[in-house]
């Protein structure tokens, strides 16, 4: 049956791919354009770091399978491709290995096809610390990914309905492993309150995973016979109002969810996330391209995140925390209602030249 599910799971998460989609509120985030901003391409760097944490470059592919053979065949040439492009990697939820250990391969061929490259395993928060552990050493994981899906299980069939457990354990896990502790949702985003509890309980960052990507609450309604869910589709905050709503909370933030293209992945930068992720649009690449396809996307979404710090003046990925934004439509309004002020993110190129003509610091 979990096989199954997990099969289930890529055909019905590819057909939302072809759906189209509402709203997506990254397109209500602009960059204020200044003409004479740009610097040289070679001064331009991708790389990232945060909470003891060194990417090359700030993309990253995010959770999506395993479990079944059809879907460790996906992991095997996801995992090519993370190589080949120089990308982190995190697995699909390992809980199918912990209920049936034959499914091992289908996980451990991440490491296996990318033996040198950043992979996160991804568990539950009802998941064991043995089990933990289990997922870790499998992988030789160098983070941990903690899922946390409401929604989803809520609308899943046989989905957990007991979640007053979910605090202690992830509390209880972050303290027992020795690499980081990513806790993320799966595409209903992180509130302001929510990301201050996980850096209370100890967990080094927080995925926003918001709403606009794929939707695991339709998905598991898709699965129902009746489809007495619907009303779940669509739950939750998207990845920018997560980064406008958790800003200053003193805890990393990574950013998935809706992330279609270079220009969201610099806008999600630009509101403070540390990298930015996706699986829906890569694993569809996947599907109808293979390998290859995907490290041609993957690179060439690279070059032109590149181009765009470039363009904007940004010599790293964190200096687009420095470049001016406008908030528009229903993220402004979200703003409005949670009382975040988006007027100064319109002026930070202009605040940050006055602090370095005050301190005599220079570009």
């Amino acid at each position: 049956m979990s096989a199954q599910r997990k099969d289930d799971h890529v055909r019905l998460a590819i057909e939302q791919q072809d759906v189209p989609r509402g709203v997506n509120q990254f397109d209500e985030v602009s960059f204020v354009h200044h003409a004479l901003a740009g610097i040289d391409r070679p001064d331009v760097s991708l790389a990232t770091a945060f909470a003891g944490i060194s990417w090359p470059v700030p993309v990253y592919i995010n959770a999506m399978t395993g479990g079944s053979a059809k879907t460790g065949v996906i992991n095997r040439d996801l995992a090519i491709a993370a190589r080949e492009a120089g990308v982190p990697i995190a697995s699909g939820s390992m809980n199918a290995y912990f209920k049936d250990p034959s499914c091992a391969d289908t996980f451990s061929v991440l490491r296996k096809e990318n033996p040198d490259g950043f992979v996160m395993a991804n568990v539950n928060a009802t998941a064991s610390v043995e089990n933990v552990w289990r997922a870790i050493e499998l992988i030789q994981a160098n983070a941990l990914q903690i899922h946390i899906n409401t929604a989803q299980e809520t609308a899943m069939p046989e989905g957990d309905r007991s979640f007053s457990s979910w605090i202690p354990q992830i509390e209880k896990i972050a303290a027992a492993v020795d690499i980081p502790v990513i806790v993320k949702e799966v595409g209903n985003g992180l509130s302001r309150q929510t990301v201050l509890t996980l850096r209370d309980l100890g967990v080094r960052v927080a995925d926003v995973a918001g709403r606009g990507g794929t939707d695991f609450a339709r998905i598991e309604n898709d699965r129902r016979e009746l489809g007495e869910y619907a009303f779940l589709h669509g739950w939750g905050q998207s990845a920018p109002a997560c980064l406008l709503d958790a800003q200053g909370v003193g805890l990393p933030l990574l950013a998935s969810g809706g992330v279609r293209d270079p220009l969201d992945v610099a806008r999600a930068l630009a509101l403070g996330a540390c990298g930015v992720g996706a699986s829906g649009g890569f694993l569809r690449t996947l599907l109808d391209g293979g390998v290859s396809a995907l490290v041609d996307q993957l690179t060439t979404w690279l070059d032109q995140l590149a181009a765009l710090q470039t363009m904007l003046g940004a010599r790293t990925p964190a200096d687009l925390t420095r470049c001016d934004l406008l908030i528009h439509g229903s993220l402004r309004s979200f703003c409005a209602d949670r009382g975040i002020e988006t007027g100064p993110l319109a002026r930070r190129s202009s605040s940050a030249e006055t602090s370095h003509e005050t301190t005599g610091s220079t570009r």
